[in-house]
């Protein structure tokens, strides 16, 4: 893992919290997405080397709806850039962590994604993100 690509924090309106977000870094998200088949849209800020993701949910039943039902609004994931995603993927399962998709899948923000279930992380998502070509 090459850095903390980004922390991923689910909210329940993300027009509210790019409002929030926006006074705590003094400047505006850079970028908003939708992704279809995770339910979710996003907003995204950089604050000097760092970028937090602000997800909502589109539908009742994403995984993001469902997280914010279960805990309420926090943060969600944190996601680490990878050189290589498959053969990351193949290492930590060799490591014994649970991966929740073992084929990558595409993500936000120009991403392949992949995450580690929370039981074989201490109760934290891991997402592992690799810049498509």
């Amino acid at each position: 893992m090459k850095k903390i690509e980004h922390i991923g924090i689910a909210v329940k309106n993300l027009e509210v919290s790019n409002h929030l977000f926006a006074k705590l870094f003094g400047k505006k998200h850079y970028k908003t997405e939708t992704v279809a088949s995770e339910g979710v849209k996003t907003s995204f800020f950089k604050n000097g080397p760092n970028k937090i993701e602000l997800l909502e949910a589109t539908n009742p039943n994403s995984p993001i709806a469902k997280f914010i039902e279960k805990r309420g609004e926090g943060v969600h994931h944190i996601a680490f850039a990878v050189k290589d995603i498959k053969a990351e993927i193949k290492r930590l399962q060799k490591e014994g962590f649970t991966v929740l998709n073992e084929t990558p899948k595409k993500g936000a923000d120009n991403k392949l994604v992949a995450f580690l279930h929370p039981k074989s992380t201490n109760g934290v998502l891991i997402e592992l993100c690799q810049e498509m070509q």
